[in-house]
């Protein structure tokens, strides 16, 4: 893996004489019931190192803070306005671009960011040669599936999240199911009034599965999400920095 943190500006500038790929992470400081508030955040950054593996190419440190306006009930729980939020993506993207990176992965790991991708997609039109791919990785195609393969009911905050990587120690967790919420209501509810209908924090499921089944999944999510950085980038003949493709979507 190579994080930004462990190279200079000298190192970055060579890489970009023969690659253009980087790796954002998207998160969220928000509430995960018993797990830790840096949940979506722990995730999406340790999968892109995961991910990235041997293959050299940069990660920049997770953005900590996303769009959650919903759990500002519950201590700890940061929001970003969204005019904020795609305001710091899109400075993000321009750095990159000004700089020479050209395929953008954006692994984002809180469904709340979702406004950022389309704000992308706009970019992207405005910046002819480059390439950003959006990844939700949870709910990745071989991921999701996976997660559906392991329990059906999971959720915000449930064993779907919990992993030895976003436990906290000294917290038990509850040995219990708890049903799925409706989450039509859910998303009429102002953050009292969330909290009050959510209680800690899960949205239904179990609270823990074994570390066997959480795994299984990771495994899959880190070949899920490296598939997207060997492939698909639409102009497979790329150059280095400065290549003028046409510019698509993902």
């Amino acid at each position: 893996m190579t994080p930004i943190q462990s190279m200079n500006w000298m190192q970055v500038e060579t890489y970009l004489k023969t690659d253009d790929r980087c790796v954002f992470p998207l998160g969220s400081t928000e509430q995960h019931g018993y797990l830790s508030l840096g949940v979506d955040n722990i995730l999406p950054e340790k999968l892109a190192h995961d991910a990235v593996g041997d293959l050299g190419i940069p990660v920049f440190p997770v953005l900590p803070y996303g769009i959650t306006p919903y759990f500002r009930g519950y201590p700890g729980s940061i929001t970003l306005r969204v005019q904020t939020y795609l305001s710091v993506v899109r400075d993000l993207l321009d750095a990159a671009y000004e700089q020479g990176f050209r395929r953008m992965l954006i692994v984002n790991g809180h469904g709340g960011n979702s406004p950022a991708q389309g704000f992308v997609a706009e970019w992207m039109a405005d910046h002819p040669g480059t390439r950003v791919k959006f990844h939700n990785w949870w709910n990745a195609p071989q991921t999701w599936k996976q997660v559906q393969a392991t329990d059906t009911n999971a959720s915000h905050a449930s064993w779907m999240e919990n992993f030895s990587w976003t436990r906290l120690e000294g917290v038990s967790m509850p040995d219990e199911e708890k049903a799925a919420l409706d989450l039509d209501r859910l998303r009429l509810l102002g953050p009292t009034e969330l909290r009050g209908y959510l209680k800690e924090g899960n949205y239904g499921g179990r609270f823990q599965r074994p570390d066997a089944d959480m795994q299984a999944i990771w495994d899959v999510a880190v070949k899920e999400t490296r598939a997207l950085l060997e492939g698909g980038w639409a102009d497979e003949s790329w150059t280095t920095k400065g290549s003028a493709t046409e510019a698509g979507t993902q």
